[in-house]
């Protein structure tokens, strides 16, 4: 930190040293222009004029602001309007001349002199600016008192790299050994001071050689293997590895280029993030103004749903959850977030009646359904819950929306749907029929959207993962070649959004997972992110896949459908697969039915025989209190 409480550059000072500096260029104007030898009556000239001159430099530079800049970060912007200021100082001295002649003939200054005169306090400004910057990052910045700078290596000599650069030389903390880079028209060159000294070859010696301790990655989104290429050489060398905020965090305003940050496991996922902005007009606009309901707005997808959606300025975000506690999160999260009105609904979407009331009272424009029941595991076992909370709940949003005629409504869905072995990924496939069934409705514009597993959400393996880590491990891995399509909450909120304003007829949306992860080596990753060794100081045990699980999930089933491309890229549209609705929603009644009976038997009877290959197997169901599937009419004020 440097002390701002004495500042030899202050606004006075900075006048005090243009007076000088232009006193002296008017002066130096004349010594060269009569090569030391002033005429008498020029002598009188120069002395007559010379307080003139000054106090027009001092006032053009203070009406035009020059004094409000700080020397010790004069940039090259800086420099521009300083050559504006400065022109428009040389064009007051020839009406200064011209103007002064009028008075005294004697006064009338040559203009070769006038010329002279503004080179030199043109110069005199620009150097004394320039050498307060050199001083500040060559000598003031150097540690003092013994402390020593942390030596670090640059990766990567691009626009980032070169900002990084620039910080790095002003902090006290730092000093940068060089930049890395594979581009060999870079090889030697000095970029902000900072020479290229090698590429990532050369990462192992350099460490070695010169002691670093740190090791930035100056490229935001650096491909996955260079990525692991980099920590593979620093971690035994117990160097650590920070890399720049993303470009999404940078545009937010999360985080300044400068914000270094350790790896996270996303990092290793390689992927480009989607990044939208109160710019993208096509998305903004289908937002703007509207009420957006958002259910299952508690967990991590709607909570983050929620958030993504205020900056669009919706006229009423409302949040709809029967998880207290989330819900009461997020709307902490959304406080401050624009002027965005919200209105959290403690509410199960299960109850039709409460649904009705929900949306009398609101009257969604429209909807992101998130709410479901997620877990695949706990839904072999609860196998008559997973029917009444995502095909039974599905359905009573469904109706309501068209009754109400909302404008939109966006199902998530999963890609346990696809070919499901499971009761989850089964009543989730049901989930996607019934918004297919909706494509003849003409006032509302339905649509599905299909993805994988989200890192970070509750539940899932990646922080599951930490805390076994935390406690020493094991990490358990269900099996050694299971797989999953991963992508960061962010992104995969980012693309449903943008999935939304291509609703029209209960088309299925497939968000681009990029290549399947094994979770072997996602362990692994996570283990030596976390500074330890892999089946040394953490072990990882296999156990086997649970009932209703896949070794590898699929996005699309490619015997019965087909994708088609859309105006987004990471957005594609299934196309292929249809039902007779008739008899779909027979067996969907039927399945609330067994539902409500507490037939699990019979849940499972029903999805063999719909058109949704499944293939799961009944596993023996926990006793279930029965909760009733109806709910006391709820008048709409009580909401």
């Amino acid at each position: 930190m440097h002390s701002d409480k004495y500042d030899p550059y202050s606004s006075l000072n900075q006048r005090i040293i243009d007076t000088v500096i232009a006193g002296t260029a008017f002066w130096m104007a004349y010594e060269l222009r009569f090569e030391g030898r002033i005429p008498v009556a020029f002598e009188y000239q120069l002395w007559v004029c010379l307080p003139w001159v000054v106090l027009l430099q001092i006032s053009v530079n203070s009406l035009l602001g020059t004094y409000q800049m700080i020397w010790r970060y004069t940039s090259l912007a800086d420099v521009v309007v300083l050559a504006r200021n400065y022109a428009l100082f040389f064009l007051g001295l020839i009406l200064f001349a011209y103007g002064a002649q009028w008075g005294n003939p004697l006064l009338q200054v040559p203009p070769a002199l006038i010329s002279i005169a503004f080179m030199l306090s043109l110069s005199g400004g620009l150097s004394a600016r320039a050498l307060r910057r050199v001083w500040y990052e060559g000598v003031s910045s150097k540690p003092r008192d013994g402390a020593k700078a942390l030596p670090v290596l640059l990766i990567g000599a691009g626009h980032a790299g070169a900002i990084v650069a620039k910080e790095i030389r002003s902090r006290l903390d730092m000093r940068a050994l060089g930049f890395l880079d594979d581009d060999p028209k870079k090889a030697g060159t000095v970029i902000s001071g900072i020479r290229v000294v090698g590429d990532l070859n050369s990462l192992p010696t350099l460490l070695q050689k010169h002691r670093v301790q740190e090791a930035i990655i100056c490229i935001p989104r650096l491909p996955r293997e260079a990525l692991k290429r980099i920590w593979a050489v620093c971690d035994p060398l117990a160097v650590r590895v920070k890399i720049v905020p993303t470009l999404e965090e940078i545009l937010r305003g999360q985080k300044s280029i400068a914000a270094f940050r350790e790896i996270r496991i996303d990092d290793l996922l390689g992927r480009d993030p989607v990044l939208l902005t109160v710019e993208d007009r096509a998305v903004a606009d289908t937002y703007r103004n509207q009420c957006v309901m958002v259910t299952g707005a508690g967990g991590s997808i709607g909570s983050e749903l929620a958030c993504q959606l205020a900056q669009f300025q919706p006229k009423q975000l409302v949040l709809l959850d029967k998880d207290e506690n989330g819900l009461h999160e997020t709307y902490l999260r959304l406080q401050g977030k624009n002027d965005c009105l919200v209105a959290p609904v403690v509410a199960d979407i299960r109850f039709a009646e409460r649904m009705r009331a929900v949306f009398t009272a609101f009257q969604p424009e429209v909807i992101f359904h998130a709410a479901a029941h997620k877990h695949v595991h706990l839904m072999e076992v609860n196998p008559c819950e997973a029917i009444a909370n995502n095909v039974l709940g599905t359905r009573n949003l469904v109706e309501q929306a068209v009754c109400s005629r909302v404008a939109r409504f966006v199902q998530i869905s999963t890609d346990k749907a696809v070919r499901p072995t499971s009761i989850m990924g089964a009543s989730k496939r049901v989930c996607e029929m019934i918004v297919q069934s909706q494509k003849h409705q003409h006032h509302t514009r339905f649509c599905c959207v299909r993805f994988g597993n989200v890192l970070g959400s509750r539940g899932s393996v990646l922080p599951i993962f930490q805390e076994q880590i935390r406690h020493g491990g094991p990490v358990i891995v269900t099996h050694p070649e299971a797989q999953r399509f991963l992508m960061t909450i962010p992104e995969a909120v980012s693309l449903l959004i943008q999935a939304g304003t291509l609703a029209s007829a209960g088309e299925i949306f497939l968000l681009d997972m990029g290549k399947p992860v094994l979770i072997g080596n996602l362990a692994r990753d996570l283990i030596e992110l976390s500074g330890l060794r892999p089946g040394k100081d953490v072990e990882i045990q296999t156990t086997q896949l649970r009932p209703g699980e896949k070794l590898a999930e699929e996005l699309l089933d490619n015997n019965t459908e087909r994708l088609l491309p859309t105006q987004f890229p990471k957005i594609r549209m299934i196309s292929g697969r249809t039902f007779e609705t008739n008899m779909f929603w027979k067996q969907v009644c039927d399945l609330e039915q067994a539902a409500r009976q507490e037939r699990a038997d019979e849940i499972y009877r029903i999805l063999g025989e719909m058109n949704i290959g499944f293939c799961g197997h009944a596993v023996q169901a926990l006793p279930r209190v029965s909760v009733p599937l109806h709910a006391p009419r709820v008048a709409a004020a009580g909401v």
